[in-house]
């Protein structure tokens, strides 16, 4: 009688194990699925910021031409001595 008592904690004890593992089992699938997000968006921030980088040069760059054209501009307004950029030749009538 003491024999089956034995056996059936022992089988308890093993169901209770067993149900104990499969919750870990499912809760290790659910961290495994949201780690491979994880592991996606990064790469997607990563190539983000890649691009991010590659406008932020493009932007200087486009500055840079826009203080030359603007530098430009002055010495073409300076050269001509008119403030409204015209230069000798447009307010002299036209000789055709």
């Amino acid at each position: 009688m003491v024999l089956w008592i034995v056996i059936a904690v022992a089988v308890l004890a093993l169901v209770i194990l067993g149900a104990a593992v499969m919750a870990v089992l499912g809760r290790l699938r659910g961290l495994d699925r949201a780690m491979r997000r994880l592991l996606r968006r990064q790469e997607q921030a990563a190539k983000l910021q890649a691009k991010a980088e590659v406008l932020q040069e493009t932007i200087a760059g486009l500055e840079r031409r826009a203080e030359l054209a603007q530098e430009q501009v002055a010495v073409i307004k300076a050269g001509h001595g008119s403030s409204d950029g015209k230069h000798s030749l447009q307010s002299a009538a036209s000789p055709w």
